[in-house]
């Protein structure tokens, strides 16, 4: 098998986008339009005409290129409809031969020994609602029937809405995220909404957002990439609500609903009430930089 590390602007965007919509693995981070909205650079290795692909996003310091994880993309890795053993171990190799320090992320069908789980948990909407809301925690549907009582409306929202909310919320905890990164995927919900791939839906009462989404859509999966909820929407059950309500009108789409993480327990544990399953990927972290800089870089 032949593989091939290019830069993106010598990468046939069309085929690219064709061999991961054709993968058994298709995830929408991948996508040439994800990676060039979001990215600050990004090469792609591809194998024999497009059969397997690799994206592997970078940034330049001290003139060395290195990999780094890009704001609002879980999981990239190796690509394609077959996905031997062998493919991945070469595109691995191919990646580190060539940078020498970066952090990156496989995706759930790629293995990679010595790499750190992380977890991911998602719920097939090909079920009708009552089917699906069948396997509900107890607990999560006697915080529903509470939450019923509470006089909230689920509506649309906007991804302005969305950023916002995310940004006052949880800026201060989230360290790396700048200006430029939000312009960015900003940029990518105007280019998803014109395609109908942009969902935005809120909990609100009284005219204020208690909770809110952000999801961008494929043809497989609905990703949960922008989730709030205030401290007021927490004390009436606004989050459990929220995601109640897309459930319920998602079902039966043949979907998958990708709540995006977490490896925080209580994140887990909500996540898990759905009856969402655990769906492990792998990320690496590699350090060769010559000495002095890989003291550094530790």
């Amino acid at each position: 098998m032949e593989l091939q590390l290019l830069p993106s602007k010598k990468i046939d965007k069309k085929k690219w986008d064709e061999c991961l919509h054709n993968s058994s693995n298709s995830l929408v981070y991948a996508s040439s339009v994800y990676l060039d909205c979001m990215a600050d650079n990004w090469d792609g290795i591809v194998a024999d005409d497009y059969a397997l692909i690799m994206p592997i996003p970078w940034r330049k310091k001290f003139g060395i290129r290195y990999c780094y994880k890009v704001p609002f993309i879980q999981q990239l890795g190796v690509f394609g409809k077959y996905l031997p053993e062998a493919a991945i171990t070469g595109c691995t190799k191919l990646m580190l031969g060539s940078f020498r320090y970066g952090d990156y992320s496989f995706n759930y069908l790629n293995k990679f020994n010595g790499g750190q789980n992380r977890s991911n948990y998602i719920l097939s909407l090909a079920s009708n609602y009552t089917s699906t809301s069948f396997f509900y925690s107890d607990k999560l549907k006697s915080y529903l029937s509470k939450a019923r009582k509470n006089l909230l409306e689920y509506e649309p929202g906007t991804a302005e809405e969305a950023i916002n909310l995310f940004r006052e919320l949880y800026a201060e905890k989230i360290r790396g995220l700048t200006s430029n990164d939000y312009n960015n995927f900003n940029r990518l919900c105007s280019l998803k909404e014109k395609e109908n791939n942009l969902i935005v839906r809120k909990i609100s009462r009284d005219k204020n957002i208690l909770a809110i989404s952000l999801l961008i859509k494929d043809k497989f999966r609905m990703y949960n990439l922008i989730p709030c909820t205030t401290q007021n929407g927490r004390k009436v059950l606004a989050g459990h609500f929220l995601y109640d309500s897309l459930i319920k009108k998602y079902s039966q789409t043949g979907l998958i609903f990708d709540f995006e993480g977490s490896d925080i327990p209580g994140i887990k544990h909500f996540y898990k009430s759905f009856g969402a399953i655990e769906q492990p990927y792998f990320t690496i972290h590699f350090n060769r930089l010559p000495y002095p800089l890989k003291l550094l870089k530790r």
